[in-house]
């Protein structure tokens, strides 16, 4: 369970409850001389009941309340938490790199990619929108997230390897987060891929930056990988006795750490049975509560107790 906020740049009014608290103690001062003016304290006790100056401590704490839940109010606060969700949105980030036409799979690794999909897509919830994109060392939107499966059986069924050389395995990972931005449903991104990230440009490690860029966009990463590590490479004549190669380490780490799972999947069996348990393991997903309004209403609620306490138990004496 975690907090994220649509407009962070507003938290910084969160720093008026100090300076609240500074001058709510700075006026008592003024207050309690104020007071002492006062020949008879015996009156003054029979009209407040209490003592004749009180240093209002219930009253700071309801405005500090107030500035609170008005601050995180505006500044669009939102509740995420891992829960049973019927409704996902899905990207599909498939690699289309030329070590995915290694020919371990028949006919070859993208168009065992591609089929798998397709049976995906069918068993996907109706309500539930699926983007794809597609990747080598550039990543491109192939389809924005729809309701429209006929369309992304489509757009799916005529992707080709890329003409693009290397894998940007974390810039699909970024691609892929930004395409479900504007999810109000769990987000799921699916990467199928043989693993091999080959295109850096982060000064950082780039699987490292794309975890945390999936954790801030509260995006759960699904990974599969393709192949084995004699998978012979599709783009070479066989007599050359080149695999391609497979790297699982990253595709382990991706999931782990984003709430997914890891899939290994070395032939076409292997592959189709990573679906359902996929479907079934995206039940539950980071589900959001916008609470900005709720927050407001909060605020509006302690300001007319905050007002009714002034004018009965808190009321200046003239």
């Amino acid at each position: 369970m975690y907090f994220t906020f649509d407009h962070p740049g507003y938290l910084v009014y969160l720093l008026s409850i100090p300076l609240l608290i500074i001058t709510h103690y700075a006026f008592l001062k003024y207050t309690r001389r104020r007071a002492l003016r006062f020949a008879n304290f015996q009156a003054l006790k029979r009209v407040t009941d209490e003592k004749v100056v009180t240093k209002n401590h219930l009253i700071l704490i309801l405005r500090c309340a107030i500035i609170f839940c008005l601050v995180l109010a505006i500044s669009g606060t939102s509740l995420w938490y891992k829960g049973q969700s019927s409704n996902n949105d899905f990207i599909i980030a498939l690699d289309t790199s030329s070590s995915m036409t290694a020919q371990d799979f028949r006919p070859n690794r993208i168009e065992a990619a591609k089929d798998y999909i397709s049976t995906f897509v069918d068993n996907v919830n109706p309500q539930g929108k699926i983007g794809i994109l597609t990747f080598s060392g550039a990543s491109f939107i192939e389809h924005l997230p729809t309701t429209n499966k006929g369309e992304i059986k489509r757009v799916v069924s005529e992707i080709e390897p890329a003409a693009v050389g290397g894998t940007d395995i974390a810039g699909a990972i970024i691609t892929g987060c930004n395409m479900l931005i504007g999810s109000e449903n769990g987000k799921i991104l699916i990467l199928i891929t043989d693993g091999s990230n080959t295109v850096n440009f982060f000064t950082k490690d780039p699987i490292d930056e794309a975890i945390k860029y999936a954790k801030s966009n509260s995006v759960s990463i699904y990974t599969i990988g393709l192949g084995t590590d004699s998978g012979p490479i599709g783009y070479l004549p066989e007599y050359y006795n080149i695999s391609a190669v497979f790297d699982d380490v990253s595709l382990i780490k991706l999931a782990n750490e984003t709430s997914g799972k890891y899939y290994y999947a070395a032939d076409q069996a292997e592959l189709e049975a990573t679906y359902n348990d996929i479907l079934s393991e995206t039940r539950e997903a980071f589900i959001p509560i916008r609470i900005g309004s709720i927050l407001a209403v909060v605020a509006l609620i302690i300001i007319f107790i905050e007002w009714g306490l002034v004018n009965t138990r808190y009321r200046s004496i003239p």
